[in-house]
């Protein structure tokens, strides 16, 4: 019934083509922590992003007619609008909102974010360049996984992270993207409550929860993309995924 939390302390810039894993059992050996099989590591998306070279340079896209149709509806950026456009299946909403508009989308893992999920925030000093989520998160939370235990002997859970808004709620918190063994569903169905009573839909998002406590630690501007949890008791799930979060269509109340 006690968890520890900490953040990775040191971990350099990333650029494409880097070890994210090695990068982090190089930091934490460094910050003369040992890391654990039975840990669960929270990595930010955006380095991973990063190490995966899920950059567009906006100079580069040519806008199409609907992009150019889009940004006239919303203020964006019509280049911007068109990477939006290629990283999504279907766009849900679209707004002029402050600062510059705003569009809802639903990303081509099956997420529902504002703008497919892409960032300019914490790219550098060069301008002009869009971060693209990962094109399989849990296949990035694998990789990073076992290169951790190719350096250290040790295989931690690894959870990919970035940040969502929340229908109803305003403010963003982590979620999981991407899952290596740590389970992102817990189900309670079948099970009782603390007074017997039998649960019949209590769905745990396990994964999701970590994210979130996480994002106490992944400070905007801190430099800790990195987070390890300890003393969790988890049951390891190899065949996990976070594409188990993605609501079908027909259930979506919201959209």
């Amino acid at each position: 019934m006690r968890l520890e939390l900490f953040a990775i302390p040191g971990v350099p810039e990333v650029q494409p083509g880097d070890d994210v894993g090695a990068v982090l059992a190089q930091a934490a050996q460094s910050a003369g922590e040992e890391l654990h099989g039975s840990d669960i590591i929270l990595v930010a998306q955006k380095i991973v992003s990063k190490s995966e070279g899920r950059f567009r340079v906006l100079s580069e896209i040519i806008p199409s007619a609907e992009a150019v149709d889009l940004a006239k509806r919303c203020g964006k950026d019509a280049r911007k609008v068109q990477a939006i456009l290629d990283e999504s299946s279907a766009i849900l909403r679209v707004s002029d909102a402050t600062p510059d508009g705003i569009i809802i989308a639903r990303h081509k893992c099956g997420w529902v974010a504002a703008n497919a999920g892409i960032d300019e925030s914490n790219l550098g000093s060069t301008e002009g360049q869009l971060l693209l989520l990962p094109i399989a998160p849990d296949e990035s939370a694998s990789r990073i996984a076992e290169s951790i235990l190719r350096c250290t002997g040790q295989k931690p859970g690894v959870i990919v992270t970035d940040t969502f808004g929340r229908p109803w709620r305003k403010a963003l918190v982590n979620v999981a993207l991407g899952t290596s063994d740590v389970p992102p569903i817990v189900s309670w169905v079948g099970k009782t409550d603390a007074y017997g009573r039998r649960l019949n839909v209590s769905e745990q998002a396990l994964a999701d929860e970590l994210a979130a406590a996480s994002g106490l630690l992944m400070i905007k501007n801190a430099g800790t993309p990195a987070v390890v949890v300890r003393g969790l008791q988890w049951d390891r799930a190899s065949r996990a995924t976070c594409r188990d979060y993605v609501r079908p269509v027909e259930q979506d109340l919201f959209t």
